[in-house]
Parts: structure tokens; C-alpha cells; sequence
């Protein structure tokens, strides 16, 4: 079970942004699929045009002039574990006069785990996964502008049975809609606009559904510059910006007792509000954030060693005494009774000094930077000859997820196959550095 947790948490931290997505469940859905995406950056949002654009943007669906089916496999944070992978399978088909239906499944295999029971013997293995299943349609809306839609169920299976002490099994099923338009040949005919507003949808609950974590809601806008269209040589620039719209809060002291009372505690909005309060969750904050846990808003020195909180009788702060300015000038160590000086304005615990962080004033560590530092930027270049080879890069910044990662690839068609291989690259430390997706495509109908 170690294994698993250790698993999850390393999903989350991979596979984009760090600090948002850490408050959200089913981020599997957020994994760039497509080797051709991949290699330019994964900003697609703007120049879907083929079947993965049932991921990317349904809109652009309506722009195929053929019929395709695609599918992709990567071992996926191969530098960290050997047994996890990706698959992804894709497809469109256009109905005249009525637009393009198609649809995607997404399969992430987490690997096989080790089940221990309440005395660590051993319980057997069983595999973990998460997938979905989407069904797509594209339609024109006017002679340059089209309008998709997603529905999609998730279903996330962790445990086959809940953990010591718990009810129920360690699985989830869920449901989702994405929306998303496409305008082409904006500014002279050479600028493509493509918004999509993906994973909307209610909180995701395992076990306990008073613990449920919100979807990963995600709006992704872009722009398609095609800088050159000549008969054999095409050559292309694409830019995205992501902001995931989950709006989750820590513990925060809004009355100033110092104390994480009820009402107080840490929560998230549903998708419906956050889609707007996610623009402000993190620079308008009310109060001081518990970024510890414990319940109270600071009581610890920069070294993790406690420095009040408790008066004489060992009652929780904000016993002690204060000075003339409210502050707390004396207390007694919680275990010995010793009288202790001053009080620190950190949260944490003397073993745990990642989480060591000041909690008193940390109200003023809102700001709409916040906010800006959380997006992801995807941009990328695509120069095409002869509709036969394609040569791309790009490169992935995400601030919050410490995420500055160059991509490139290639693709190649014949005779309506295509093939794709695209290349992250990063620091020699980074899960997703050397990362290689491979994706076919085969198209047929008529154009």
C-alpha cells in the first residue's frame, strides 16, 4: 500500500502544475496525449484539426477533412518506477450536414502493488489504474468558426478494498463535460484562436465523501500563427496559457484567535463557484494559513523548537500573557512546564522542518502573482514539407510545478498513415526529463 501512495503522490507532483493540481483528484485527465502535441509543447489548443482534438479542443474536430483513428503509448515517469504506462485511443468520423462525432479512452496503469494487512503480512499484489471513456462532437457554427462538447465518465481504481479500518473499496467513478471553440483566419487569414474549458464536473469521493477532492476544471487558450503557407512548405507557431479553476483553501485564522476554529478548516469550492474563485483563492486571503496542520497559527522558532502556545496549566494558546500590543510575551513549554520567552511566528514540529514555514502574518503572502505563477505556458513550432515531414519543438514553463521543459519531435505521412515521436527533455532530476511518446494516425473517407 506504501507503494501506492508513494505512487499517487508522484503522479500529482509529475504531471503538471505542483501546487494547484496537489488539490485536486483525477489528474490523469490533464496528461498531454499525442506525439505531435508533445513535441510542440503540448499547445495544441489552437490547431486541433485531427482526431486527438476530441482531447485538446472538440471544435476542432469539425475542421477534419477525413476520417482518422489514433492511438499512443509512453511508459510513463519511466525514470522513477518501471511498471507504470499510458495508452490513449482516439477517434473521428464526419457525418454530412450533421458534424463530427468521435471520442477518446484513457488508460494510465499505476503498476502493480503490494497489499499488507494489520501485522504487515502479506495480502497478495493487485494492480492499480485510472481510465476514461469520452465521446465527442464538432460542429461548424459558421464558416470559420466551430463548437464541440465532451461528456466523459472517470472511473479510478487505487484498492480493491479500503485500508485498515475503513469501509468500501479504494475506487471512484465520476463524470465530466468539456466545452470548446475554435475560430480560424483571424488578423489576414494567418491566425487561428482556440479556447477549451475542460473537466467540469462534481468532486471526486473514494471512501469518505466528506474528503471528496474536486476535478482538475482546466481552461486552456490559444493561438495558431501560421507564419508561412506556400505548396510544399508550411510553417507554423502555436502559443497556450492554462489555469487550472480549482479553488481550494488552507486552514486559515479569519476571526485572529490564533486558533483554527470550526469553519475555519481547510475546503474547496465546487466547480460551478471556482470557475470564477479560483482567480482569487490565492492573493485574497482572510487571515493566517495553518500551512502546518496543528490547529494553531504559529508557536514555533525558525529551528522547529516550540516557543509558546500553552499557558501555565498547559491549556492550548492563547493562554500565557501579553504585552501592551497583543502579543504573546510569556508561555510554558507544553511538555516540561518551562517558562518560555517571546513566541515564534512559525507552524510546524520539531521533526518536520519542510513544514516549518511563518503562519503569523502569512495573510500577506497573498498577491494576484499567486495567481499568474500558478498558469502553465506551452508554445511551440511546427515546419511541415510536402505534407510528408514535419519537424517540431517547443517548450513547456510551468512556474509552480518547476517545470521548464524544452520539447522537440517529428512526424511522418504516407499513403494516410502517420506517425509521430516526440521528446521531453529537463534536468537530469526531473521525472518527466527523456520521456518519449510515440502515436500513429490513419486517416480514410473522403477529403
Amino acid at each position: 500500500m506504501l507503494k501506492r501512495i508513494i505512487l499517487i503522490m508522484i503522479l500529482i507532483l509529475s504531471a503538471g502544475n505542483l501546487m494547484a493540481q496537489g488539490d485536486a483528484s483525477a489528474i490523469f485527465l490533464l496528461i498531454a496525449p499525442g506525439a505531435r502535441a508533445e513535441a510542440m509543447g503540448e499547445a495544441q489548443v489552437a490547431d486541433a484539426n485531427d482526431a486527438y482534438s476530441s482531447y485538446w479542443n472538440p471544435a476542432g474536430l469539425a475542421f477534419m477533412d477525413k476520417n482518422e483513428i489514433g492511438l499512443m503509448y509512453v511508459k510513463w515517469l519511466h525514470n522513477l518506477v518501471d511498471d507504470m504506462y499510458y495508452n490513449f485511443l482516439t477517434g473521428g468520423y464526419r457525418i454530412p450536414g450533421f458534424g463530427t462525432v468521435g471520442g477518446h479512452i484513457i488508460y494510465l496503469n499505476l503498476g502493480e502493488q503490494q497489499r499488507r494487512g494489520e501485522n504487515n503480512e502479506d495480502l497478495g499484489t493487485f494492480v492499480s489504474y485510472m481510465t476514461a471513456a469520452t465521446a465527442s462532437y464538432g460542429t461548424m457554427i459558421s464558416k470559420n468558426q466551430a463548437f464541440g462538447v465532451n461528456a466523459k465518465i472517470v472511473y479510478q481504481m487505487l484498492s480493491p478494498t479500503g485500508t485498515i479500518g475503513e469501509k468500501g473499496k479504494g475506487s471512484s467513478t465520476s463524470f465530466a463535460f468539456d466545452f470548446g471553440y475554435l475560430y480560424k483566419n483571424l488578423l489576414f487569414n494567418r491566425i487561428d484562436f482556440g479556447a477549451n474549458l475542460s473537466n467540469l464536473g462534481p468532486k471526486v469521493a473514494f471512501i469518505d465523501v466528506a474528503q471528496a477532492d474536486p476535478m482538475p476544471t482546466n481552461m486552456k487558450l490559444g493561438l495558431n500563427l501560421r507564419l508561412m503557407e506556400h505548396k510544399h512548405n508550411k510553417f507554423s507557431v502555436v502559443f497556450d496559457v492554462n489555469k487550472l479553476l480549482v479553488a481550494s483553501y488552507q486552514p486559515m485564522d479569519r476571526d485572529g484567535n490564533y486558533i483554527i476554529d470550526k469553519g475555519e478548516e481547510a475546503y474547496s469550492d465546487p466547480w460551478y463557484k471556482a470557475i470564477f474563485t479560483s482567480w482569487f483563492n490565492d492573493w485574497k486571503y482572510k487571515g493566517d494559513i495553518d500551512y502546518s496542520g496543528d490547529g494553531y497559527i504559529g508557536g514555533y522558532d525558525a529551528e522547529g523548537n516550540p516557543q509558546g502556545g500553552f499557558n501555565q496549566s498547559g491549556d492550548p494558546f492563547p493562554g500565557g500573557d501579553f504585552d501592551e500590543n497583543g502579543n504573546l510575551a510569556v508561555s510554558y513549554h507544553p511538555d516540561t512546564g518551562e517558562e518560555m520567552v517571546g513566541w515564534g511566528i512559525y507552524g510546524g514540529h520539531p521533526t518536520n522542518k519542510v513544514m516549518n514555514k511563518i503562519e503569523v502574518g502569512s495573510k500577506g503572502d497573498g498577491s494576484f502573482q499567486n495567481e499568474i505563477d500558478q498558469m502553465i505556458f506551452n508554445v511551440g513550432g511546427e515546419y511541415v514539407y510536402n505534407d510528408l515531414i514535419a519537424l517540431r519543438a517547443g517548450f513547456i514553463y510551468d512556474k509552480a510545478g518547476k517545470i521548464k521543459n524544452p520539447t522537440l519531435g517529428f512526424g511522418l505521412m504516407y499513403h494516410n498513415i502517420g506517425f509521430d515521436f516526440g521528446y521531453t527533455h529537463g534536468a537530469d532530476n526531473h521525472p518527466l526529463t527523456n520521456t518519449m511518446r510515440i502515436s500513429l494516425r490513419y486517416r480514410f473517407g473522403k477529403d
